[in-house]
């Protein structure tokens, strides 16, 4: 259950940041109402996260599996390219979730 709030609080931050895009500096109404719910959740979720795991594991997979995902939707869904040092970069920060999540004694199983 732990896992499945913090994957939940990502899932919100993700849709809050592709919201924050597709507000156009909040000139757009709809997406801007969707930025401002969608990271109240995000931040209510990780909150709840906290009681499980200790900060610094929880903001670092919270954090870094919203920027691989991010960077997933601004490729699909608004066409922004990524060179090779940034996917190497993004596969790091994949690698580091991995090696909490597999081998870190903090992180619940």
């Amino acid at each position: 259950m732990p896992y499945l709030i913090l994957i939940l609080a990502v899932a919100a931050e993700t849709i809050g940041t592709t919201a924050l895009q597709a507000s156009q500096a909040f000139t757009r109404p709809l997406p801007s109402l969707l930025v401002v719910v969608a990271y109240a959740a995000a931040f209510y979720l990780l909150g709840h996260a906290l009681k499980y795991f200790p900060v610094g594991v929880a903001y670092a997979i919270w954090s870094g599996l919203g920027i691989v995902l991010i960077a997933a939707i601004g490729f699909v869904v608004f066409g922004q390219k990524l060179d090779w040092p940034a996917m190497l970069g993004l596969a790091m920060i994949l690698g580091g979730i991995l090696v909490i999540h597999l081998f870190s004694q903090t992180a619940q199983h």
